[in-house]
């Protein structure tokens, strides 16, 4: 089957976006494994989906697809770039557009300058909507790594975050440290874990390691989930430059109970067709 695609970059994290809606479209682990090889298939950290709307106080609903063929629920970098893409195809006219995943709503405005900005609702807090296995919330989570003890602060912004506070991120062990906390028994889904060294009240510097890619030149909901623990560890104000290998975007938020804001770019790279029976 031959299928249109675009691939689309926010902040040096990319994408493959297929129109689910103007074309057929059946897309599953296998076919997202091949599609996001860098090797022998187009490349990239995750596929999009863009699918017809399922509730009548959504615009769009979207499919989040990891290189390992994972389906997750969120992708903050990617629901920037799947609003650019459906207004940029004409499929809504609207700059302002809300877009639902299996996990969550957020309301994205195209502005100036290819930048967008995002409604990512309240952060979750609670261990059972992270999820993480701890009866009551706690303001750390000790993980034994088995060569490493490390504290954690947890949050769910429709898909878990371990942040991690360190001195100097530059020289942290990110793939080490990384995929031994994504995959630590106390997160039965997984999770993503971001390291964050905190330059001033109104400067973070991270590195993510996304859960089922490994580590990322930058990640939407990675960045704000860095600044939403530093700002609840008492370490930022309320708005907040997120530094990432891949370029900078602003988190804004109040604090607990608040809709986070997150603003970035989304940038078409090209356009193509790929014929899925070759993957």
């Amino acid at each position: 089957m031959k299928l249109a695609f675009t691939k689309m970059q926010g902040l040096g994290n990319d994408f493959v976006v297929f129109d689910g809606i103007s074309q057929p479209l059946s897309i599953g682990p296998q076919l997202a494994k091949g599609v996001a090889d860098r090797h022998t298939g187009i490349g990239c950290d995750q596929i999009l989906v863009a699918e017809a709307s399922r509730s009548p106080d959504a615009d769009i609903f979207y499919r989040i697809f990891n290189a390992d063929g994972s389906e997750v629920g969120q992708c903050a970098n990617g629901v920037r770039c799947i609003a650019r893409f459906l207004f940029d195809q004409g499929v809504i006219q609207s700059r302002e557009i809300v877009v639902e995943t299996k996990t969550t709503k957020m309301r994205a405005t195209l502005e100036e300058g290819g930048m967008v900005r995002v409604d990512m609702g309240a952060p979750r807090l609670e261990p059972g909507e992270i999820p993480i296995s701890f009866q009551r919330r706690q303001p750390r989570y000790e993980l034994d790594l088995g060569s490493h003890q490390v504290s954690v602060l947890s949050l769910s912004l429709g898909n878990p975050h371990a942040v991690q506070f360190v001195s100097d991120v530059a020289v942290t062990a990110v793939e080490e440290l990384g995929g031994l906390i994504e995959s630590h028994p106390l997160f039965p889904e997984r999770t993503n874990a971001e390291f964050v060294e905190v330059v001033d009240r109104e400067t973070i510097r991270a590195r993510i390691f996304e859960r089922g890619v490994g580590e990322t030149r930058a990640s939407g909901s990675g960045g704000v989930a860095s600044a939403v623990a530093a700002h609840l560890a008492g370490l930022v104000d309320n708005a907040v430059k997120v530094i990432m290998p891949g370029g900078e975007m602003l988190v804004s938020w109040e604090g607990e109970g608040f809709p986070v804001l997150m603003i970035g770019p989304a940038v078409t790279v090209f356009e193509g067709i790929v014929e899925t029976d070759s993957l």
